[in-house]
């Protein structure tokens, strides 16, 4: 006997249908407001740099703009937590 007797039908070869509206909108031209690293500002519409250049989205263009502040306060609760759970909090 196969590995592929003991396994159900693979549910894998239907289509699945995308739920979230979320994940639509966050492409190129999609809704919401990024923060540019390359050029430092807001940028939203068609004409955005690349994905790997953009934190967001955000639902304004004000908290893109603290999109920096953002980051580093959640880092900062990331090492906390982190430090917290080795043991090696101060």
């Amino acid at each position: 006997m196969e590995i592929q007797d003991f396994l159900p039908e693979s549910v894998a070869h239907g289509r699945f249908e995308v739920h979230s509206g979320f994940m639509n909108d966050s492409g190129p031209g999609g809704g919401g407001y990024f923060w540019c690293l390359r050029h430092n500002r807001v940028e939203s519409g068609d004409d955005m740099c690349p994905a790997q250049y953009r934190l967001g989205p955000y639902p304004s263009a004000d908290d893109a703009t603290r999109a920096l502040e953002t980051v580093e306060k959640r880092n900062a609760a990331w090492d906390a937590e982190d430090a917290r759970w080795t043991g090696e909090e101060s």
